[in-house]
Order: C-alpha cells, then structure tokens, then sequence
C-alpha cells in the first residue's frame, strides 16, 4: 500500500489551482469595488435622509456637510455637531465632486441651493448620487 503523491499528481494540482485563483482574483476583487461604491452611495443616501428627519424633529434648520473624508450634519448656527460618520474615503471610495453642504428647513425641505450630485468610484465600478432641491435623492449606474 502506497502513501503520499508523486511529483507529477502535485504538479497538476497546482497547474489547476493556479488556473482557478488566476480566474477568480480578478472577478472577486471588481465585485468588491462594486460593493465598496454601493455602500458609500448608501451612505450618502443615508446621511441626507437622517439630516432631514433632524431637521423635522429638531425643529430647525440642519445643514449636511458630504465630503470624501467625513458625513456629518449639525443643528445651523450650532458649533457642535448632531452627527459624525467617515465619509467614502474611509472605504477607499474617491468622491470626485467637491464637498457640499446642503441645508434642510424645520419642515424638512432642502433650502438654497441644495441640487447636488456626488460622483463615487473604485476601480472599475461608479456609481452617482444626485440630489434634487426637493429633496429626492436617486444612484445611478454610470
């Protein structure tokens, strides 16, 4: 009775593993770039829909301030702010559209000039939020 492999057996099986990982290292990594710009939109998204629901309970007016490195929103004409979260960079994400600030009346209505649109990539994959001065907020797929 014979145990272990020969030189040749290991030799195939490395061939068809190397073929296999040279398949799928790079399909693995364009899904994870996709991934990491969905999730930044989300949070673009999500950071708009809180400010607003700020402003509402809050009863004044909130001003949203998206850039690549942070998310935060404060209370206008406070010093300190209501929320914090990293923005898209944290995640390796580039925004390439320049930080905003976006500012939401006590009835939760953008004010001023609030059309913005946030450009996001890694990679291969994008994705764009834009938001209207109404307040709708929409991704698109480039």
């Amino acid at each position: 009775m014979r145990h272990g492999h020969t030189l040749l057996e290991l030799a195939l099986v490395l061939t068809i593993a190397g073929l296999v990982l040279g398949i799928a290292v790079p399909r693995v990594s364009a899904m994870r770039d996709s991934l990491s710009v969905a999730q930044a939109a989300r949070e673009i998204v999500t950071a708009h829909r809180r400010a607003r629901v700020a402003a509402v309970l809050h009863s004044r007016p909130v001003v949203l301030t998206v850039s690549a490195d942070s998310l935060a929103y404060h209370l206008s004409g406070a010093t300190v702010g209501l929320w914090w979260a990293p923005g898209p960079a944290g995640s390796g994400v580039s925004m390439t559209s320049p930080p905003r600030q976006l500012t939401f009346s006590p009835v939760g209505i953008s004010m001023g000039l609030s059309n913005a649109t946030f450009r996001l990539s890694r990679g291969a994959a994008s994705r764009t939020v834009i938001v209207s001065r109404l307040g709708r907020v929409r991704v698109t797929r480039p």
